[in-house]
């Protein structure tokens, strides 16, 4: 594979994560726009993200940080929105799961294109009992030529059933083959997003559907709470509806105790036949281009190459992770928990941003090279940042607490620094061929 290619196929997939946990420092920012390696784990929720453009636009908006831009009614980064991962603990629900045309193996080709005020009209059609205010639609015969324009329909308006205002979002999109998101419609971990309720149901005939009751900010720096469902068909398509005890996402008070559409009602919605002109209405998207993940760990390789690693007396438990370079555990000595992070990263072809986070460090007497940080916060995170001399990254973080969002519960993590830096160091990190 040409470095151009690899470089678009780890730009695609640093856009189309899911998962937080690992949090860049600027530094790490503009990795991810020299070589698309610092994938780290960015922002779980994914409910709407940009439309991928091409060439230097694309680069800006992974430089600023802004790989995912919230906000229900906007385009994706696969001619559609990314919606929140969620499945787990709340009880199933009752409604009938829809008609094999949610689930079908091959999608529809695109029919007449429907309006912004038809997808509005169907949204509030499925609502129950209520006033609405503030309403828009967004259809598929936008021929504005943005990005995105024509490959995704949403609606999104304020909610009243006499509980409280409650704003809503749903959204219509199709992912394109071999996307991730496909199967990546599952439960976060909880270590990294808190959340009350969550489950994850397969669809009959294919696909699946998750429910998350969870809150708009993860670290609950404000009580106002979002649920999400969200369907993948086999067929592609993507339907995900949000709600809120606010009238607005983000900024305003809380109106009510919990949003007003039940995990019963949010299923019933996203499920309903009547979406199913809407994505048909949507153009078939391009193929996703497979990413190469010849050279990266998986989590189970990285927890058992770290269990070798540990100090005497330590166990690895609530262990987690992908496929992707990224794993995590808990450590517990006995004086409260402490969770633990790692990415093991492909660097050999990342020169320049070798240089810039990297040309300070210390060298070790193998070539290793370390830099040590420390972030701030409650809970605070400590990182051992290694380069090994056949270009894998290394990176370890430590925190102070169980999870990566619940206050410390200890002043310093589990592991030192320089028992981090000698997991990180240990030449038994070798770079995949």
């Amino acid at each position: 594979m040409s470095e151009p290619d690899k470089f678009e196929d780890d730009l695609l997939y640093a856009i189309t994560r899911t998962g937080e946990g690992f949090r860049p420092e600027q530094a790490d920012q503009a990795g991810l726009v020299a070589g698309g390696y610092q994938r780290g784990r960015r922002l779980w929720r994914r409910r709407s993200t940009a439309a991928v453009v091409g060439g230097a636009a694309a680069l800006a908006l992974v430089g600023t940080g802004a790989v995912y831009l919230t906000g229900s009614g906007s385009p994706s980064s696969e001619t559609g929105t990314v919606a929140a991962a969620s499945s787990g603990a709340v009880s199933s629900s009752t409604a009938a799961v829809t008609p094999a045309s949610a689930t079908s193996a091959t999608a529809a080709p695109a029919t007449a294109p429907v309006s912004g005020g038809e997808v509005l009209a169907a949204f509030k059609a499925l609502l129950p009992k209520g006033q609405t205010s503030d309403a828009s639609g967004t259809g598929t015969d936008d021929k504005s030529g943005k990005p995105g324009g024509g490959s995704f329909a949403g609606a999104n308006l304020i909610f009243d059933d006499g509980q409280g205002q409650a704003a809503m979002g749903i959204s219509i999109s199709r992912l394109g083959k071999n996307s991730p998101n496909l199967t990546q419609n599952v439960c976060p971990d909880k270590k990294l997003v808190p959340y009350d309720a969550c489950t994850s149901t397969p669809l009959p005939g294919g696909g699946s559907l998750t429910i998350l009751q969870g809150y708009e900010y993860p670290d609950k720096r404000a009580t106002t709470k979002w649920w999400n469902a969200r369907l993948i068909g086999q067929d592609g398509r993507q339907i995900e509806l949000s709600e809120w005890n606010s009238p607005a996402e983000k900024g305003s008070p809380d109106s009510r105790p919990t949003p007003p559409l039940s995990p019963e009602q949010l299923k019933a919605i996203v499920t309903d036949k009547s979406w199913d002109r809407v994505v048909a209405s949507i153009p078939e998207p391009k193929p996703v281009k497979p990413r190469d993940t010849s050279k990266d760990y998986s989590a189970d390789e990285i927890l058992q190459t770290v269990a070798k690693l540990l100090p005497n007396g330590l166990t690895e438990t609530e262990a987690s992770g992908d496929g992707f370079g990224y794993a995590n555990f808990v450590l517990d000595d006995g004086k409260g928990k402490s969770m633990v992070q790692l990415n093991v990263q492909d660097w050999s072809h990342s020169e320049d941003v070798k240089g810039q986070l990297f040309g300070n460090a210390q060298a070790l007497p193998d070539g290793t090279k370390v830099v040590i940080r420390k972030e701030g916060g409650n809970p605070g995170m400590w990182t051992v940042d290694t380069l090994h001399p056949d270009g894998l990254r290394v990176v370890i973080s430590s925190f102070n607490s169980g999870t990566q969002k619940t206050p410390a519960t200890r002043k310093t993590p589990v592991l030192s620094n320089d028992q981090m830096q000698a997991i990180a160091a240990a030449p038994v990190w070798k770079l995949k061929k």
